[in-house]
């Protein structure tokens, strides 16, 4: 009986850790797609990929997770580059890759 109900927490742990991984992933998507779309680039494999995950401390003092997504993006269909952007949950921490290009004024 304490058997089953260990593998019965263990199975809920893995799940959550799952599910919030899967959540990060589509934010992480939304965002890349979000940014490709405003900087007016072509987002490349419609996708993002985990690169890398770490404990990390939230602004609230609790242990959390932060994870590191890549994606590929092209300036011209030609090229293609990497972007990079760092998820503290939901909250986005850093990124780099395409930014939308303000119209400059020619004097």
């Amino acid at each position: 009986m304490p058997t089953l109900i260990l593998l019965m927490i263990l199975g809920a742990a893995a799940f959550s850790f799952w599910s919030a991984g899967r959540a990060a992933a589509e934010r992480a998507e939304a965002l890349g797609r979000d940014a490709c779309k405003a900087a007016g680039v072509q987002w490349l494999d419609q996708s993002v990929h985990a690169t890398g995950m770490r404990l990390c401390r939230h602004d609230n003092g609790w242990l959390g997770l932060e994870r590191t997504f890549r994606f590929d993006y092209s300036l011209d269909g030609e090229d293609r580059h990497i972007g990079r952007m760092v998820l503290r949950g939901e909250r986005l921490i850093a990124f780099s890759g395409p930014v939308s290009r303000a119209p400059t004024q020619l004097h």
